[in-house]
C-alpha cells in the first residue's frame, strides 16, 4: 500500500512539475503581439487583430470561414449604421477554432452580438485534432513550437502587448468575377444534413459561453450556390429552433439580399465577391441595428481609429 501511495506521489509531483515548465515554455514560446511579425502565422493574423481593438469596443463579433470574410464587411457597416464589427475569420476553420476564436476575442470584448457562419457547422474533424487543439489552448508552446528559432533575449520577460489591428476588421476584399450556375441551388427536399456529433458538441460550448459573457448567438448562411442546399438549412433551422436561436439564412431571402450569380461572386459561387458582399452587409447592418439596438458611434471621439480606418478602406474598395 505504501509502494502505491509513493507512486502516486512521485507521479503526481512529475504531472505538476511538467506542467509547470510548459507553462512557463508556453510563455516563453507564445507571440509578444498580434502581428506576423512576432510569430503570429498568416492564416491567422488578420482574425487576431481584434486583439489589438480597444477593450469592449466591439458590439458584433463574426466567427467562421472564408464563406464569413468574403461576405461581411464591417467598415461597410460602420460607414452605414455606425456601430463596430470585427470578423474571426480564417479559411477553412474548423469549428473547434471558432470556438478558440470565440472565447480568446470575449476575454477582452462584450459584444451584444455574436455571429456564427454556419458552413463550418459541416466541416468534419477527427477527435484526435479537436484534442489537440484543446492542448494548443492550455499549452500555448504546442501552437508556438517553431518559434524556438526567431527567439530573442526580451522574449524572456517582455510583457504581452497587443497593438496592431486590420484596417478591414478581417475582411478580405476581392473584386474578381466568376459566373456561378444556380441549377441545383437550394432545391427543396425534406431530408437534413447531419451535423457532425463533435461539432453540435463544439456548438454547445459555444452557445454556453455566449449565454455566460451575455451576448447573443445568431447563426447566419451567407449566399453561396456550391457550398449551402436546402438540406443544409433544414439542419441548421431545426438546431435553432431547438436552442432558440436566430437563425438568417442569406439564400433563402433573395429579395433582401438580392444576390445576383452572374456578377456577385469570384468563383462561380464558391464565395461572393465585394458586389456581394456589399449586399450581404447592406442588410446585415440594417438588420442589425434595428434588432439589438446598436448606437450609432461614428461621431464619438474615441472612435476616430474607425475613422481613420474607413479611409483607408474607401482607398481600396473604390480606388
Amino acid at each position: 500500500m505504501k509502494k502505491h501511495i509513493a507512486l502516486f506521489v512521485k507521479s503526481a509531483c512529475f504531472l505538476t512539475l511538467l506542467c509547470a515548465l510548459m507553462l512557463a515554455a508556453s510563455y516563453l514560446f507564445m507571440p509578444k503581439n498580434n502581428h506576423k511579425a512576432f510569430g503570429v502565422n498568416d492564416a491567422e493574423m488578420l482574425a487576431s487583430g481584434i486583439l489589438g481593438e480597444r477593450e469592449n469596443s466591439i458590439d458584433v463579433l463574426v466567427v467562421g470561414d472564408s464563406e464569413a470574410y468574403s461576405s461581411i464587411s464591417p467598415m461597410q457597416m460602420w460607414e452605414e449604421r455606425g456601430f463596430r464589427s470585427y470578423l474571426c475569420s480564417t479559411p477553412a476553420q474548423p469549428l473547434y477554432d471558432s470556438y478558440r476564436f470565440l472565447r480568446q476575442a470575449l476575454e477582452r470584448q462584450s459584444p451584444s452580438v455574436v455571429i456564427l457562419e454556419t458552413n463550418a457547422i459541416f466541416r468534419p474533424y477527427k477527435l484526435n485534432d479537436y484534442l489537440l487543439s484543446r492542448a494548443k489552448n492550455l499549452f500555448s508552446v504546442l501552437r508556438y513550437h517553431d518559434r524556438w528559432k526567431s527567439l530573442k533575449v526580451n522574449d524572456f520577460g517582455r510583457p504581452v502587448e497587443y497593438t496592431w489591428t486590420d484596417d478591414l476588421k478581417g475582411f478580405r476584399y476581392n473584386s474578381a468575377v466568376a459566373a456561378a450556375s444556380t441549377k441545383n441551388y437550394m432545391v427543396p427536399t425534406d431530408t437534413s444534413a447531419p451535423i457532425p456529433t463533435l461539432n453540435e458538441s463544439c456548438l454547445q460550448d459555444m452557445l454556453a459561453l455566449c449565454e455566460e459573457k451575455n451576448a447573443e448567438l445568431i447563426l447566419v448562411s451567407t449566399p453561396s450556390t456550391i457550398n449551402w442546399n436546402q438540406a443544409r438549412h433544414n439542419s441548421i433551422a431545426a438546431f435553432a429552433k431547438e436552442n432558440n436561436l436566430t437563425y438568417l439564412d442569406l439564400n433563402t431571402m433573395p429579395k433582401e439580399v438580392p444576390i445576383d450569380w452572374t456578377r456577385d461572386t469570384r468563383d462561380r459561387g464558391d464565395h461572393l465577391n465585394y458586389a456581394g458582399a456589399v449586399k450581404v452587409s447592406a442588410f446585415l447592418g440594417k438588420y442589425l441595428q434595428e434588432t439589438y439596438s446598436l448606437p450609432d458611434q461614428r461621431d464619438a471621439a474615441h472612435d476616430s481609429s474607425w475613422n481613420d480606418a474607413l479611409g483607408r478602406y474607401r482607398n481600396i474598395v473604390r480606388g
